[in-house]
């Protein structure tokens, strides 16, 4: 859920209770299932109108409900009716109710306070609902004392970032896989059929489409397997550290517990961190895998580049390759069509680039014993996976799919081009000698066979088998 939300002042009209946190009393909406700190985050932090990502709002809620477990098993701190209680709104939560209620801006208070507390809150009161009690009087769960026992906003933020990135990162990675194997069949497909190759956007010798195609599914291929190793990172958990890393506060036998239900729930080999210092003064996890997602968005909007040239014209450009009309492409020039797909994913891929660098400044911003950027750091990578993945899908169905090579138009080009085929001549007559006989063909609009017949370089029968472009694409010396 992304932007909207309550925001500022509330409406005229509507009702509302009054509460107090440590900083004094104030008007919370009657209905609401958050109090008194998040409503302070609302008046203060009016910035941008986009709420937490929903995989986020999973993760914070997932972390409490099993705190809850283990804070009523290992230590037994946390009485069962409080126990249930929670466990109970967090499922709520989890089934996709109430999250409206999840209302502060991305853009908040250092390290996440603000929406910690919003979580804190919303439980809170909706554990209090089910325990009989009324909104704000958290009579019988208390979001400090209960809904957060053994945790701190500073152990439970970058907890919820890992477990959020592990969740948006696996479709990317089995979407990228996907785009991969699709390309893979267009190699396939067209893996005879022989075009230009270029370099410096100039004519070079020949390749094939299947090589060219192949090319771009081992760059998203690479992608994939960089981001997937980048994910095991994001696997060792500190919470359990509590304020500072020294878990004060917290039951020793608490981040085991809590790493092995949430491996359970998230079915990934979740772990306590070895150092839970390292886990909270460092944000280096978050930075491995946005990189992963800015090569990864690279490599895409190369192809991107690579796919919207060679789709050009169609009569003046390349035309090479056709690719699914999904739109008309102009207001006013009846019947054109644009690869609008194509840039689409390109406008997404330099978002996800712009997004690294976020990522990257809010990293290195992190003092002592706590990076106080987290919330930008995690809007940052929650954003760049959720646009990317969508973004992947939609160029791999609506237009990679669909691809289709235009043989003819490739032949043309091959026999237009005395550059593409000269280079197979040059170990049998000299490099002087060809370069000559290609500027001639050039200047003088004719096909370099003709050129090279009519100056008897060689027998016409060896001319045309060492200019056949279809074993130049397979290296060696043309004999």
């Amino acid at each position: 859920m992304i932007g909207g939300g309550p925001r500022g002042a509330q409406p005229p009209g509507r009702s509302t209770r009054r509460e107090r946190d440590t900083l004094g009393e104030i008007d919370v909406p009657a209905d609401a299932l958050w109090g008194a700190q998040t409503q302070r985050a609302i008046e203060n932090y009016p910035i941008s109108g986009y709420r937490a990502f929903p995989a986020f709002i999973r993760a914070f809620v997932r972390i409490k409900r099993v705190a809850a477990v283990a804070n009523g098993g290992v230590s037994g701190r946390l009485d069962a009716k409080k126990r249930d209680a929670i466990i109970r709104a967090c499922n709520e939560i989890l089934e996709g109710k109430h999250v409206d209620q999840f209302v502060v801006d991305v853009f908040h208070s250092g390290a996440g306070v603000s929406f910690h507390m919003n979580v804190n809150e919303v439980i809170a009161n909706r554990a209090n609902q089910i325990c009989g009690g009324g909104l704000g009087t958290y009579e019988h769960v208390n979001p400090n004392d209960d809904v957060n026992m053994a945790q701190s906003t500073n152990d439970a933020t970058p907890t919820a970032m890992r477990l959020a990135a592990l969740e948006l990162t696996k479709p990317l990675c089995e979407e990228l896989d996907k785009l991969a194997s699709a390309i893979d069949e267009k190699a396939k497909q067209y893996a005879g059929v022989v075009k230009p190759g270029r370099t410096h956007l100039q004519d070079a010798v020949p390749v094939t489409f299947g090589q060219e195609f192949s090319g771009w599914a081992d760059r998203v291929r690479g992608a994939s397997a960089r981001l997937r190793a980048g994910r095991t990172e994001l696997m060792e958990l500190g919470i359990g550290g509590s304020a500072v890393g020294t878990g004060l506060n917290v039951d020793p036998a608490f981040s085991k517990r809590v790493c092995e239900l949430l491996a359970h729930e998230y079915g990934e080999p979740i772990a306590p961190a070895k150092n839970l210092f390292y886990a909270m003064q460092s944000m280096a996890p978050f930075v491995r895998i946005s990189s992963g997602m800015r090569t990864a968005a690279i490599e895409v909007s190369s192809i991107c580049n690579d796919i919207r040239l060679l789709v050009s014209g169609p009569r003046t450009g390349f035309g090479e390759i056709s690719i699914p009309a999904v739109q008309p492409g102009s207001s006013i020039m009846p019947g054109k069509v644009n690869p609008a797909i194509a840039e689409m994913v390109n406008q997404v891929c330099f978002q996800v680039i712009g997004n690294d660098t976020t990522v990257a400044w809010g990293a290195q911003a992190g003092q002592l014993e706590l990076n106080v950027m987290m919330p930008g750091i995690n809007y940052a990578v929650c954003f760049s996976a959720t646009i990317l993945t969508n973004a992947v899908r939609q160029l791999r169905t609506k237009c990679v799919e669909g691809m289709r090579v235009d043989e003819h138009r490739a032949k043309e080009l091959i026999d237009a081009s005395p550059s593409l085929l000269v280079t197979a001549l040059s170990p049998h007559i000299t490099y002087a000698r060809a370069a000559a006989l290609a500027k001639r063909a050039l200047g003088e609009r004719r096909s370099l066979l003709d050129v090279a017949l009519e100056e008897k370089v060689m027998p016409e029968a060896d001319l045309r088998r060492i200019l056949d472009p279809l074993p130049m694409t397979k290296g060696g010396v043309q004999e």
